[in-house]
């Protein structure tokens, strides 16, 4: 994979550029701000462009949300640009405005919570492909929120469950793995939240991401 990554923390933005390189991804630059990462992007040629971009949140001047700016400007000029924000903090109305278009290919991991360089190339690679990434507790937060839409509510615990790993980007089989389920009860279970949520046969896979996108306006 090419990644370019956007971290205000000179130790830990080196350390991300270590990391990758030494599993063998190319990382195409590295930047501290909002404002440098657009313009590295644009300067990039066409054939160099990153697979994902890996940004803090809050990040100079004001240590908000450039970051998140950073990525809806991106993601504005190019859909499909793989996006995912790399924080220290849970913000869900941060994850809801970026997956509020098109939400392939973009992700949502708090650093504090990656334990396993394994699972955080696995989640970079999963974005890059196109899938929706969350993490765990982001999910968490966002079920437990008190503004559950009719749709969600109509959802049985194991289908919410269901709902829930699927927000991570994860696939029927992984699911089927974690929650030691056979295949064939967690299609059911994918089926009913589809039904239940109002999301038509013809979205085909999209599906799964108007699913996730039912979750996070919930």
């Amino acid at each position: 994979m090419r990644i370019l990554i956007a971290e205000d923390s000179a130790i830990l933005r080196d350390g991300l550029v270590a990391l990758l390189t030494r599993r063998g991804h190319e990382v195409v630059g590295a930047v501290g701000d909002g404002a440098q990462l657009v313009s590295a992007l644009a300067a990039l040629p066409p054939g160099s462009r990153p697979d994902v971009v890996v940004i803090d949140i809050r990040m100079p001047p004001t240590f908000t949300d450039e970051g998140l700016q950073a990525a809806l400007e991106i993601r504005a000029l190019d859909a499909s640009q793989g996006v995912l924000l790399f924080s220290q903090y849970v913000e869900t109305r941060f994850a809801t405005q970026l997956l509020a278009g098109d939400s392939r290919g973009v992700g949502y991991l708090l650093k504090d919570r990656v334990a396993d360089v394994s699972d955080f190339i696995d989640a970079l690679e999963r974005i890059a492909a196109g899938h929706t990434v969350l993490d765990p507790e982001v999910v968490n937060q966002l079920m437990r929120s008190p503004n559950h839409d009719d749709g969600i509510s109509r959802l049985t615990p194991r289908e919410r469950e269901v709902l829930e790993i699927m927000a991570e980007g994860r696939s029927n089989t992984a699911i089927a793995e974690q929650l030691v389920l056979s295949y064939g009860a967690v299609e059911k279970n994918v089926s009913s939240i589809f039904s239940k949520l109002d999301l038509p046969i013809d979205a085909g896979d999209h599906r799964r991401v108007l699913a996730v996108l039912k979750l996070l306006q919930a």
